[in-house]
């Protein structure tokens, strides 16, 4: 058996870490409350910026993550479950790869927890590009209804 060594990667070992940490999805950043999600669609706020649906709310509750995302894509225009999960995949890997740079410095914290929900809306497969620009376009629309005081800084 060979067994191969990783040298001169040049990063210490706290950096590969806290890079692992930023780009992560846990189960607790998922929601999954039949109770939340019941008040994010009766209680909510939403927009509209193609091909995504956006609805949120903010609920006084304490929590170790800023934020609780659902994504969606309706059966009635993607009949095959492979489409779909094709697309709730590259949401989101979207989502996770650009949350903390652009979604979680943007979000107050004196609001509590937010619970958010990405509906597609869109009526083709869209390559993970297109997605990852259009949900980074939707995190900016996103800041200047929740702080529309602080937009353009």
């Amino acid at each position: 058996m060979i067994a191969f060594r990783a040298t001169g990667t040049g990063r210490s070992k706290s950096a590969i870490i806290n890079q692992k940490y930023m780009y992560t999805f846990k189960k607790e950043e998922r929601l999954c409350s039949r109770r939340y999600l019941d008040l994010l669609f009766k209680n909510g706020s939403s927009f509209l910026l193609y091909p995504f649906r956006i609805s949120y709310l903010f609920v006084d509750e304490a929590s170790s993550v800023q934020a609780q995302v659902v994504i969606n894509v309706p059966k009635k225009r993607y009949k095959r479950a492979v489409d779909r999960n094709l697309l709730k995949r590259r949401i989101r890997e979207a989502y996770r790869l650009n949350k903390k740079e652009s979604f979680y410095t943007q979000l107050p914290t004196d609001k509590g927890l937010l619970l958010f929900s990405i509906q597609f809306v869109g009526k083709e497969k869209y390559e993970f590009t297109f997605i990852e620009k259009k949900l980074l376009a939707t995190f900016k629309r996103f800041k200047t209804l929740v702080l529309p005081n602080e937009a353009d800084q």
